[in-house]
């Protein structure tokens, strides 16, 4: 079996037959994998070489075997179906023939879930396409604690994510492999686990601790990993009964050994999300590196649109742990776009997360997708991450990128002035709000204070205690109807028609002039 990172039988050996399984083989799955992308049947199939792709929706013999012809002349290593899947001599023959693995999903994973899985394995280690130390990563570490344990491994950190994970995990029970799955530990077994104190006994001590749940799970040997006083994670098996002493001091090493690795891919990542902010941000500008910039990154250079992400203000008081939540509202959002194209990219910049996502639909389709995309986004990770995305126009070359980052992040800058949580919107969509804002950066850059009929307006309420900008906004708002704008500031229609007259005597606004309403209009959504 071939010692890559990425090699198929890697992958399938990482993932175990909870999950994967062969269902036919060309011959030995060392090949490479490149990419993991998902079957959009509107779309025609563009795959590289290497990829594996996620066949949702795909089922029967026949579309089976159309599937395998097409992958095969794009040299793709494997075709991913949902289980049980309708295997014959015709659909052995055509795998043999192609070259391209067919593997079966297990019922119960979604497809969401396997391609997080699938693409955080090929991300594991690199760094802008770069490859990293294979020997020595956590899916291997925990290989190799579940081979000394005799008991399935998970890796966690503080917040209960799932860091890797061993093989054997088809011997674990249903909430190890809701775990494995969802990548994090699912929130309603981390309540049994804080009810019942099993967290604040593993961060109290040093040496493994052993826990029987009940509720059909199987029972758990745990212990800390750590860094001096710092905890960094956690190592977590699944047992039939407490360890031997062997097994426990075993258990305890392999605790440290994962310390250290943590500690090298803590400083590994926060090295890569420089370098990929640093190329990102280059590729944003336009300028003449943009071109290099993409290439280091496996970036797509035509057919772009750029979303800006922002999460909204958070109740976490320290500089540090702000930080933190945004870098890991960022790292989903670049998983997400990268599910969904393996040339897309994203990356922290300055306190907005940018995307850059390739776009094969005509401009205006283009766009509603991006929107679709991030929406889809949003309503995966709202709880999470409370934020908004501004989506910029489609642009059709890198040298136009800076026009689409501006707009997203203009769309974004919208969504924030409303308090819009949850929410995804194009450029186009607030293109007024937009213009407004920058109107008003523009007064309060040149420090103009109101002027005109307004001005007057607004000094003769402060002088005597009067509401006629009140009324005027009204009469605006409710375009010259009187009897809604005097409903609206609950008083007659002959007083609101007298307090009318009187502020066009008082400010000699002529309200028959559409020029002179439009800049007392303005004027009030400015100076408001």
């Amino acid at each position: 079996m071939s010692n890559s990172v990425s090699s198929l039988a890697r992958i399938l050996d990482d993932l175990g037959s909870t999950f994967l399984d062969v269902v036919a083989s060309p011959g030995e799955l060392e090949f490479e994998i490149s990419s993991v992308q998902i079957y959009d049947p509107l779309d025609e199939l563009s795959i590289g070489r290497g990829a594996i792709l996620l066949g949702v929706g795909v089922e029967g013999a026949s579309r089976i075997c159309a599937l395998l012809d097409e992958l095969g002349a794009q040299q793709a290593a494997g075709l991913v179906v949902k289980m049980p899947v309708q295997l014959d001599e015709v659909v052995r023959a055509k795998v043999l023939q192609t070259g391209v693995a067919l593997l079966g999903l297990t019922r119960a994973a979604s497809w969401a879930q396997v391609a997080a899985l699938l693409r955080s394995l090929l991300a594991e280690g690199e760094v802008a396409g770069e490859p990293a130390e294979s020997p020595d990563d956590l899916f291997t570490l925990a290989n190799a604690v579940c081979e000394l344990l005799d008991a399935p491994i998970t890796i966690e950190d503080r917040s209960s994510r799932v860091l890797a994970f061993s093989g054997r995990q088809d011997e674990a029970d249903q909430a190890r492999i809701e775990t494995v799955l969802g990548r994090k530990v699912p929130e309603k077994y981390q309540r049994l686990q804080e009810e019942r104190g099993i967290y604040r006994e593993l961060y109290h001590s040093r040496e493994p601790i052993f826990f029987d749940l009940g509720n059909g799970m199987l029972p758990r040997a745990a212990i800390a990993v750590r860094a001096g006083d710092e905890i960094l994670g956690s190592m977590w098996a699944t047992v039939d009964g407490p360890l031997p002493d062997g097994r426990r001091r075993a258990f305890a090493d392999a605790a440290k050994i994962v310390a250290l690795h943590l500690l090298r891919q803590r400083a590994g990542a926060d090295a890569q999300r420089r370098l990929r902010a640093d190329l990102l941000s280059t590729v944003l500008e336009g300028g003449r590196d943009a071109a290099d910039a993409a290439a280091r990154l496996g970036l797509a250079t035509e057919r772009v649109c750029v979303l800006a992400a922002g999460l909204h203000e958070t109740s976490i008081e320290d500089a540090a742990g702000r930080e933190g939540e945004r870098q890991r509202f960022c790292d989903a959002l670049a998983l997400h776009v990268g599910a969904i194209h393996p040339h897309a990219a994203a990356a922290l910049v300055g306190s907005v997360a940018y995307a850059v996502l390739p776009m094969h639909a005509p401009g205006a389709d283009a766009e509603a997708r991006a929107v679709k995309v991030a929406e889809s986004f949003l309503s995966r990770t709202g709880r999470r991450f409370p934020a908004a995305i501004g989506v910029g126009r489609l642009v059709n070359t890198l040298a136009e990128v800076g026009r689409s980052r501006a707009d997203a992040a203009r769309a974004l800058r919208v969504l924030r002035s409303r308090g819009a949580s949850g929410v995804a919107a194009s450029y186009a969509e607030v293109y007024f709000d937009s213009l407004l804002l920058q109107l008003g950066d523009l007064v309060a850059a040149e420090e103009q204070p109101p002027a005109g009929p307004y001005e007057k307006l607004l000094a003769y309420d402060a002088e005597h205690g009067t509401d006629l900008v009140l009324t005027l906004k009204a009469y605006l708002d409710h375009l010259g109807n009187v009897h809604a704008a005097a409903k609206a500031v609950q008083v007659h229609q002959n007083t609101f028609r007298y307090r009318l007259r009187r502020l066009t005597t008082i400010s000699g606004l002529d309200l028959d002039d559409p020029g002179a309403r439009l800049a007392v209009s303005l004027q009030l959504r400015l100076h408001q």
